[in-house]
This record gives structure tokens, C-alpha cells and sequence, in this order.
């Protein structure tokens, strides 16, 4: 594949799942998961300038089916560790290199295009931002029902701590902070300290590059959180707060009722 284009929204998109096979393939509301996250990659496309949108795949199946919704798409190894590898493989293969990258997971299909559009613009401006991701300050019923999810869920949610800069300190799965004095923040704000991270990251080329030169870390292991391994070789990761009228649009597709899920916000959105 050739591309001219300063920025690239890369979407991996697996057919193997341990939840749920053939994800990208499911229809939600009569589109493919697959179709509705290109489509708001392609809404964020055309909120910006010479933006394109590519999917790396490591299935025929799905790169014929993006092929008849018209979004380009490339093969890439089956054995990609994670969503980052298959997008370093699909890059490798271009014969001009992107600027700027976006890798939008393959399984947001209400992501907001504004946050989409927000990432490159940062990358592509004069702040030296090597790699960009979203953050969200829950409110304290969103952090009440984190801690919820948590009990029968606990690796799900991603939080992080931040600098006074917006750099990213850390990110886990477990809650962080710890919050002592927790009744009398309460009194003083609706919202609590704590941030929940949005999987979406942003990089340039440059930023990439490093990535796939590195060896997992040992917190990254321990966590099962790739961003860390960023953070332990002590480079940067700039978040972006954003505002989400409702955290649950963010919510992935891993299972069928959460499928479901999504088709009663798409139903409630109309």
C-alpha cells in the first residue's frame, strides 16, 4: 500500500478472540463492529487534513470485508502480541511513512471523533508530544461504580496519575490514588481525583519506531499494560483530559451483551 498522508488512523483488527471470535465481524445494529469504528475514524479523517484511515488485520475474512465498506486494509502476522505490534507490521509495510499514528482500538464503536481528531492535532503541533492518549476525571458516582465493576471484574478500567503538566506518572489497574480524607472531597466537588485512561494512543513515527525497539518491561508484564513500558524507560506520555456526557459510550465490545449494550446506546442516540 502507498500513502501520502501526514497522518494515519490504524485500527487493528483481529479475527482469533478468546470472548468472542470473529469480533470485528459482529453486527451491531446491522453494521459490522468493524464498519462502525472505521466510520468514526473516518469522521475524525474529516475533521482534520490529509488523514487516512487503514485497517491491519491478520485475517482474509476481514480484509475483504473492509474492502467492500471501502476502507483500505493490510495483512499483517497472526502472531502480533498486541494491538501496537500489528500496528508497527502495518506501517512497516507502507512505502511513505505517516507523520503521525493513531491507534484506535478495534473494538470502540461509539469512540467520539473529536477525541480522535484532538490526539493528532497535539502530535502535530509545536509541543514536542511524541505520544498522546485521553483521560477522563471521573465524577465521584463513576468512581463508585468503578470500584463496583472492580469487585467481580478486576482488571477492568485502566487508571493513571498525572504531573502538573498532564504527563502521565502511571497507569494501573488497580485504582490510584489512594484517597484518604475521601467524605470531605466528596463535600467540596462532584468530581473526584481520580482519572480512568481511554485506550486510544497517538504517536509519531519517531515515538512508534522506539516503541518496537523495546522489550517488554516488568511492570507492563505484571500489569498487562503496554503503555508502562513507555514510562519505565522514562519517556513521556502526554494525556489529553477529555469530557464524556456519558462513560458508558466508551464501553468495549468483548462479549455479546455488551454488543447488546452498545445497540441500546445507538437505539437511545436516534
Amino acid at each position: 500500500m502507498k500513502t501520502t498522508t501526514k497522518s494515519l488512523i490504524v485500527i487493528p483488527a483481529r479475527y482469533e478472540s478468546k470472548r468472542l471470535p470473529g469480533k470485528p465481524l459482529m453486527l451491531i445494529a446491522g453494521k459490522s463492529l468493524l464498519q462502525r469504528v472505521c466510520e468514526a475514524a473516518q469522521q475524525a479523517a474529516q475533521l482534520l487534513s490529509d488523514v487516512e484511515v487503514l485497517v491491519a488485520t491478520d485475517d482474509e475474512r476481514i480484509l475483504q470485508h473492509a474492502a467492500s465498506i471501502n476502507v483500505a486494509a493490510v495483512m499483517t502476522p497472526a502472531e502480533c502480541a498486541t494491538g501496537t505490534n500489528r500496528v508497527i507490521a502495518a506501517i512497516k509495510q507502507l512505502e511513505i511513512k505517516p507523520r503521525a499514528i493513531i491507534n484506535l482500538q478495534g473494538d470502540a464503536p461509539l469512540t467520539p471523533p473529536a477525541i480522535i481528531s484532538s490526539l493528532l492535532t497535539l502530535l502535530h503541533s509545536a509541543t514536542g508530544h511524541t505520544m498522546v492518549t485521553p483521560v477522563v476525571q471521573l465524577s465521584w458516582s463513576q468512581l463508585d461504580s468503578l470500584r463496583n465493576t472492580k469487585l467481580t471484574t478486576p482488571f477492568s478500567g485502566t487508571t493513571a496519575i498525572l504531573n502538573s503538566a498532564d504527563e502521565a506518572i502511571w497507569f494501573s489497574k488497580q485504582i490510584i490514588p489512594a484517597i484518604r480524607a475521601e467524605s470531605s472531597l466528596r463535600a467540596s466537588s462532584n468530581l473526584s481525583p481520580v482519572y480512568q485512561h481511554l485506550g486510544i494512543y497517538g504517536y509519531t513515527l519517531e515515538m512508534l519506531n522506539t516503541f518496537a525497539n523495546l522489550e517488554p518491561s516488568h511492570y507492563e508484564q505484571l500489569e498487562s499494560l503496554e503503555q508502562l513500558r513507555v514510562l519505565e524507560r522514562g519517556y513521556k506520555i502526554q494525556t489529553v483530559k477529555v469530557v464524556l456526557d456519558n462513560l458508558n459510550a466508551w464501553r468495549g465490545v468483548d462479549t455479546v451483551e455488551d454488543a447488546r449494550f452498545v445497540e441500546q446506546l445507538l437505539a437511545g442516540a436516534e
